[in-house]
């Protein structure tokens, strides 16, 4: 597990909202937008990545550099991890089943590619044990062009992980647009929050 501090909730500006929230019988919510991944997928093609290895980098890198987007609860605690690693869906072509792969987040996408790719691929298990709270979870979806995805809710209210999707991508107007999902833990993560990592996000896929 990373590194985490403890918050000091009678002084944390948001303790209240993170009240009001946990005690939510929902606490986390989804918001889907449109990515402008045109210079993006050029980009990652002449280079021969894939381009889901590529954007669960692009998204955990952006995430990171907020806040609000490492914060989590362990043990009834408020903590605050220092960074955030990686798991994601990954399909078994034969089975049509699906694989939940953990990697850890590296200084490049280069580095990060070549490893996704290889653990993807060298996994046997479909599942490898449950999932550690310092992760960001993926779990993209290319085969529609969606406007809207919901989740399965474990009923763990305490579970913090923010969830990202992605769908089919099109063009449209000359530009290929990709469908986009966030689903984060409204004690940690505002509408605010989720506006700051798009930005990040199409920022990054604009001057990759």
């Amino acid at each position: 597990m990373n590194n985490y501090k403890i918050i000091d909730e009678k002084t944390w500006k948001r303790a209240m909202h993170c009240v009001v929230f946990r005690n939510c019988i929902e606490p986390a919510f989804c918001v889907t937008f449109e990515l402008d991944i045109t210079n993006f997928l050029k980009k990652i093609k002449e280079q021969k990545y894939s381009f889901t290895m590529a954007m669960i980098y692009a998204v955990s890198k952006c995430a990171n550099e907020i806040e609000e987007f490492r914060y989590r609860f362990v043990d009834g605690k408020v903590v605050l991890f220092d960074k955030i690693d990686t798991a994601f869906t990954y399909l078994n072509k034969e089975t049509e089943l699906f694989k939940v792969v953990n990697v850890s987040l590296t200084n490049t996408m280069a580095e990060y590619v070549a490893v996704a790719t290889k653990t993807a691929n060298e996994q046997q298990e479909y599942f490898t044990g449950p999932l550690g709270n310092d992760v960001f979870q993926f779990s993209p979806m290319p085969w529609v062009s969606y406007t809207h995805i919901s989740h399965t809710n474990s009923g763990k209210k305490d579970n913090a992980t923010p969830l990202f999707d992605w769908g089919k991508f099109f063009e449209r107007d000359g530009k290929i647009i990709l469908p986009f999902s966030v689903q984060a833990h409204h004690s940690f993560v505002d509408g605010l929050h989720i506006g700051k990592l798009a930005d990040k996000v199409q920022q990054f896929l604009d001057k990759y």
